[in-house]
């Protein structure tokens, strides 16, 4: 809490148990508790969110089709006039004329039928490894918007505090002013900075709302109720090397491997057209005037002789698409131990600078406002110094909320690495 003069502390302190006090009744009367930021990613994870649901519902079409394309093709029935003879349309005039029925089942080519489930199945692990993707994404984003929203309101509450002390300064002084101690100038400068203080608010106003609609997109009317006071511990983050090796299991990367899962049966599936493909056909032959009817059996496959410019060709097409998905993922990896070392980094430096805020910067700050008082009070420092003062307070304390989110921020990011969304 801001350092000002005793009249200004005393109001300050009043403001906050009136501010405080009507919060605990509501809380006894049943109102809605602060909405935590855990509390928050569970309730986005929990909700019938449409991005999710659609890949739950891609991942049981492909286990739908993953049955329809391993089943054999439809059988393929034949009729047909053989031999009719065409100068009397008489059936039993010729002996060879018959009515034939044919049956035909083709077969395709080796193991292909297999292969070609074992390519939907994995389609459909890609599809809930996306929505495991996409539900991390989104414990980020509430992570974030939550943050941002208390951080604004945190700084809307410091301003609010540090505009009524400078106002309280400039009513207490105003016998100063009619005494001629006090010049119009910095009646005015004082006055100048309330208005830039009452920007501030509003502008911080903005970036609350922002970071509201943010929350809303997510957790719906949850966002209307009040916001925690103070962050919640966060704990101690696992090392760096733990962290590090637990990047191979982080959803973005598994969809990757899913992807090669994918490109493998593709690899799979271009080698069994190096085999052939089978067909078995039987016909029956029905004649008139109790002659014998035919019956015929027979099976055909094609011969795959020529198959450099099409079985080669797509071979060699199938393993680069699978050794492309690969390096994909060894670049992800990259990618993603990247943020992790410079996430991390950021994430010990902001507790480094907000110790040195909390042991020195915040202390020397109220120190410096109090003693401007003391100084401007024995007519050793001007009016304009005294405001100045009480402003580098607001900064300092700003500045400390600040960091304290950031640190806040880098921790969702870490979280979002390795941990848990929910």
């Amino acid at each position: 809490m801001l350092m000002i003069k005793k009249r200004g502390a005393i109001s300050a302190l009043a403001g906050l148990v009136v501010f405080l006090a009507p919060a605990h009744a509501q809380n006894e009367g049943g109102q809605p508790s602060p909405l935590t930021l855990d509390e928050a990613v569970a309730l986005a994870i929990s909700q019938e969110e449409p991005s999710l649901a659609r890949f739950e519902s891609r991942a049981d079409a492909k286990e739908n089709l993953a049955i329809a394309d391993s089943q054999l093709s439809d059988p393929k029935i034949s009729a047909m006039a053989q031999n009719f003879p065409v100068d009397s349309f008489n059936f039993s005039q010729e002996p060879m004329t018959q009515i034939r029925l044919g049956l035909r089942q083709e077969l395709p080519n080796g193991q292909s039928l297999r292969v070609k489930r074992e390519k939907r199945q994995a389609e459909a692990a890609l599809e809930r490894m996306k929505r495991e993707v996409r539900a991390f994404d989104i414990a980020l984003q509430v992570r974030l918007a939550w943050l941002n929203r208390y951080e604004a309101e945190q700084e809307i509450l410091l301003t609010r505090e540090a505009r009524k002390a400078v106002n309280d300064l400039i009513d207490a002084l105003g016998a100063s002013f009619a005494q001629g101690k006090l010049i119009s100038a910095d009646v005015f400068r004082a006055e100048l900075e309330l208005s830039l203080l009452d920007d501030r608010i509003q502008s911080l106003q903005q970036v609350r709302d922002r970071a509201n609609a943010e929350l809303a997109r997510y957790i719906g009317a949850a966002v209307q109720r009040p916001f925690p006071n103070n962050l919640s511990n966060e704990g101690k983050a696992p090392s760096l090397a733990l962290m590090e090796q637990a990047l191979v299991r982080h959803p973005k990367v598994r969809a990757l491997d899913a992807g090669i899962a994918i490109e493998q049966s593709g690899v799979e599936l271009a080698r069994q057209a190096y085999r052939p493909s089978w067909a078995i056909e039987g016909g029956y032959g029905m004649r008139a005037d109790n002659r014998p009817d035919f019956v015929s059996v027979g099976v055909s496959l094609s011969v795959p002789l020529f198959t450099g410019n099409r079985q080669d060709k797509r071979l060699t097409a199938a393993r680069q698409m699978r050794n492309a998905k690969r390096l994909d993922r060894d670049a992800l990896l990259l990618d993603l131990k990247r943020t992790l070392y410079r996430t991390y980094e950021d994430w010990t430096r902001y507790g480094d600078r907000i110790a040195l805020y909390d042991q020195s910067v915040v202390m020397r700050a109220e120190e410096t406002a109090e003693a401007s008082l003391n100084a401007y009070a024995g007519g050793q420092a001007d009016f304009p110094e005294l405001i100045r003062s009480q402003l580098a307070e607001l900064d300092a304390e700003t500045k400390r909320l600040r960091l304290t989110v950031e640190r806040a921020k880098a921790r969702a990011v870490l979280t979002f690495l390795y941990g848990d969304p929910s």
